[in-house]
């Protein structure tokens, strides 16, 4: 499936920003910007628009609205808008039952879905997959109503083909593989929960999710938007080859590999993070958050426990509650992704505390630019910023190691004093 794609290229800095938000083509993308570069109003032609992006008006100021109860903030000047990313189905987290399916678990008994439509699933069972098996056109909606799955070698939900799955909780729900998973052709079943396009995680109830490999693997993008999630799995918890996309819920997260994870091994025009609200838990043995392109975050409370906290080609940071230790580095913005160039990592906004262990590592760490420009920051660390070309500071409260400080010096001497980059910061002139 192809993603509308806005971009713009910043001023200064030259990046090329790419927002995929739609499916379908896009015919046109246009985007305009004030005096200092930022995005006012984009406009996106779209042929087949599932209703996500089409016109983005003033993107600089918050966007908040209420879809069936559940309130997106946007952010202030980001790369991304929550209104952009979620359709209101997305943030629906009642199902309409009305005309349902309603199939029962049984031993051995797989489930095959091959029509739009709401299916409702209860009961438990061992060795049973639910497989949906639609036309690309079909939105299916899986409500686990108390539902139980427990299987060797297999995912318990498959999704070969749909437009649009959601996976819909009511009740307590429990998903597991505990053996090695068994390929299907060519294709690397490696997830309790695997899709080969976009699926929405919400809902009212919980899912338990324990892997012997991953716990959701998505090929397209991948959005939560409600329910209570806990994933205890071998290697990466949630990933997706375009996006992450979390505006609400509760997850918690246990792994050894990485927690959050989005990359596109042949596109790295996509795989970024978007992170709105809800409340995440994570204990990650690597990576904690990890994306080619972008990781924003405008909202939410992050308890992040990692080797790298948070990592990306450019990190925003506009809103939200973000609480990390790292034995790494804190967050890093690194180059993953030549489409965008040099990295940058910017604070606009929000409450971000850092913890670093001992040795080698670094709280605030960007391979190119390094801005600070609102918020307030809590480092405690041996070294707390390291960049290689450039840093400012405009605003925000900064705090290292119980002082306050007025400007970002560089710990590793590897970059050159203080100066704006091309520009400005992000947030600043060059945006």
């Amino acid at each position: 499936m192809t993603k509308n794609m806005l971009k713009a290229t910043i001023a200064g800095l030259g990046i090329a920003l790419a927002l995929m938000g739609c499916s379908g083509t896009a015919e046109t993308a246009t985007a305009d910007t004030d005096d200092q570069g930022k995005v006012e109003t984009a406009v996106v032609v779209d042929e087949t628009s599932d209703a996500e992006v089409e016109v983005v008006e003033d993107t600089t100021q918050a966007t908040n609205f209420t879809a069936q109860g559940t309130e997106l903030t946007g952010a202030t000047g980001g790369v991304m808008s929550a209104a952009d990313l979620f359709t209101e189905r997305d943030l629906t987290q009642n199902a309409d039952l009305t005309g349902a399916t309603f199939y029962t678990l049984a031993d051995g008994q797989d489930i095959t879905i091959t029509d739009e439509g709401v299916y409702v699933i209860s009961g438990a069972a061992e060795d049973v997959t639910i497989i949906v098996e639609a036309e690309d056109t079909d939105k299916v909606q899986i409500v686990l109503d108390g539902a139980t799955i427990t299987n060797g070698d297999a995912p318990a939900i498959y999704v070969k083909s749909a437009d649009k799955v959601f996976v819909t909780t009511q009740g307590e729900n429990s998903l597991s593989t505990t053996g090695t998973f068994v390929a299907d052709g060519e294709t690397n079943l490696d997830a309790v929960i695997f899709s080969r396009g976009d699926i929405v995680l919400n809902g009212t109830g919980t899912l338990s999710i324990s892997s012997s490999a991953n716990g959701v693997s998505c090929k397209d993008d991948l959005k939560i938007t409600g329910g209570t999630i806990s994933i205890d799995c071998v290697e990466d918890a949630l990933e997706a080859n375009d996006s992450i996309r979390i505006a609400d819920g509760t997850i918690t997260i246990t792994t050894p590999k990485d927690a959050i994870h989005a990359e596109n091994d042949e596109d790295d025009t996509v795989g970024y993070v978007y992170i709105c609200g809800g409340t995440l838990n994570i204990q990650a043995g690597d990576d904690g958050i990890h994306a080619t392109t972008y990781v924003q975050v405008d909202g939410g409370t992050i308890n992040l426990s990692a080797a790298e906290a948070i990592e990306g080609t450019i990190v925003q940071l506009n809103g939200g509650d973000v609480e990390v230790y790292a034995t790494d580095d804190g967050i890093n913005a690194s180059y993953k992704s030549d489409s965008l160039g040099t990295p940058v990592l910017e604070i606009n906004g929000g409450n971000l505390a850092i913890s670093m262990a001992q040795g080698d590592t670094d709280a605030l760490d960007s391979n190119g630019y390094l801005y600070i420009n609102g918020g307030t920051v809590d480092i405690s660390a041996q070294f707390a910023f390291d960049y290689d070309l450039g840093a400012q500071m405009t605003g925000g409260t900064v705090y290292v190691n119980g002082e306050q400080v007025y400007e970002i010096t560089e710990s590793m001497m590897m970059g050159g004093g203080m100066m704006g980059g091309p520009g400005g910061g992000m947030g600043g002139p060059g945006w």
